[in-house]
């Protein structure tokens, strides 16, 4: 790689994570090298492209400019590169971010598939339970569940999954086991990220919708927390099937009312805007729909893809 291009990419990085030593850290490079390599770079252009105080590194208007204009360069180098080499071998790093418990749950298990495909691809997944800023953390995929805000990136549906409710059978054996969706309003709920109202569930059966109220005793900001405090028997909790499908294996967790439907929770794979996405990150959410579309039908859960 010339020193143009490797100054490229790591003033691509420093800029999305906002730190020097970061970026040192993803390119396997010392702090000192990064800096004095950006300095260059800053001589070579003829102008400040980062502002650096003791505390923060920021952009300044050129970095900002300079940033939006070669990171589809960078793409494109890539992808020419991809298609260069007339194979299918992935190379570089491909950075995903998701949820943290579909991550652990979902994702990770299945890597040992997809690295196996692509031993010259490594992959970093940067899972959060809330929304990562895809541009800053310089992520070429992201994975969201749920309703997914406007935006001008490109998406893609990698599959659906049932929305369930669930209890320990020992909280059950205490309070009773509820027959009806407006049993649940003398039950104790848990609340979390995967929740639909904090105050109130939707159901449908037979063409007959039904929303009732709901005590949420507790209410947590990580889908884990829900299904610990369900399977201690504090309450009923309400997640993505593929959020609880071990502990109801397990028989630790108790599907409720499972003839009436919460709906569903989508699946998608949403490329960064404003650059043509990596073909690794185009592989990997086409391997993910096969993979989670296999494993559904494995487990006897529908789920539509296009």
């Amino acid at each position: 790689m010339n020193d143009k291009l490797l100054a490229l990419r790591i003033f691509a990085r420093v800029a999305r994570t906002g730190s020097f030593s970061a970026a040192a850290r993803e390119l396997d490079l010392s702090q000192p090298s990064v800096s004095r390599i950006i300095t260059a770079l800053e001589a070579d252009i003829g102008a400040a492209l980062i502002a650096r105080t003791t505390r923060a590194v920021s952009l300044t208007d050129a970095g900002t400019e300079y940033l939006s204009r070669i990171e589809s360069i960078l793409a494109s180098l890539d992808e020419a590169d991809h298609e260069a080499r007339g194979s299918r071998e992935l190379r570089g790093t491909l950075r995903v971010a998701l949820p943290g418990s579909f991550g652990t749950r979902e994702v990770v298990p299945l890597m040992s598939g997809f690295l196996a495909r692509h031993p010259s691809l490594n992959v970093s997944l940067l899972m959060s339970d809330q929304r990562q800023d895809t541009l800053k953390e310089g992520v070429d995929v992201a994975i969201r569940l749920g309703n997914l805000p406007d935006s001008s990136a490109t998406v893609r549906l990698i599959g659906r999954t049932q929305r369930v409710i669930v209890a320990a059978p020992a909280y059950l054996k205490a309070r009773g086991l509820p027959k009806s969706p407006t049993d649940l309003e003398d039950h104790a709920a848990i609340v979390g990220p995967a929740g639909t109202h904090a105050g109130t569930w939707s159901f449908e059966k037979d063409g007959r919708s039904v929303v009732v109220r709901i005590d949420s005793r507790l209410n947590v900001s990580v889908n884990e927390a829900a299904i610990a405090a369900a399977v201690a028997g504090i309450g009923i909790a309400t997640t993505a099937l593929w959020g609880c499908r071990a502990e109801l294996a397990l028989g630790s967790l108790i599907q409720l009312l499972p003839d009436w439907r919460m709906g569903e929770v989508e699946v998608h794979g949403m490329f960064t805007p404003g650059r043509r996405p990596k073909p690794s990150a185009r592989a990997f959410v086409e391997y993910l729909i096969v993979e989670l579309a296999r494993q559904a039908r494995t487990c006897g859960e529908s789920s539509d893809r296009e």
